[in-house]
């Protein structure tokens, strides 16, 4: 399931691409939202990424299907497609810094085996069953220290 014979895996450091930094120092808290807490903030920061992801895959000829599809296992921030018709499952990470191994380490097996969980949900809802399955590939678009990198076939389905 889930291979287009993209080529081999490799990080291609491609663009500066860091959304706007906030203002360094505390923030005061009389100025948050009572219900405002600091996984709100990640998912904001997240979708800012995600969005950088997105606008950057388009400009190289892919076309958005989907964001945040989920099933009960698992999350795919983007789905897009190739030229070709390949379906290309995309994870987004980002890390300011490269300690622990940086954005795309961090994305370990059981994160791959989520991906792949909802990859594999996807398929089975969204796509027609009376035609041959589309040929995919799994991608991770990894911001290191506000550098976009893109790792196309990242990793394979039978991988996890």
């Amino acid at each position: 399931m889930c291979h287009a014979g993209r080529g081999a895996p490799g990080g291609v450091p491609v663009e500066n691409a860091a959304p706007a930094k906030p203002a360094r120092g505390p923030r005061p808290r009389a100025s948050l939202p009572d219900n405002f807490s600091g996984q709100a903030e990640s998912k904001h920061v997240g979708a800012a990424f995600e969005l950088r992801a997105q606008e950057f895959l388009q400009r190289q000829r892919l076309r958005l299907v989907a964001r945040n599809v989920s099933c009960r296992g698992g999350e795919i921030d983007l789905i897009m497609r190739e030229r070709d018709g390949a379906l290309v499952f995309v994870e987004v990470r980002a890390r300011a810094q490269r300690k622990y191994g940086g954005a795309a380490a961090s994305i370990g097996w059981q994160k791959r085996q989520r991906i792949v969980r909802a990859a594999q949900h996807y398929l089975a809802t969204q796509i027609s069953r009376a035609g041959p399955q589309p040929a995919c590939r799994f991608d991770v678009i990894a911001f290191e220290a506000g550098r976009l990198v893109w790792l196309r076939d990242a990793f394979r389905a039978d991988e996890v």
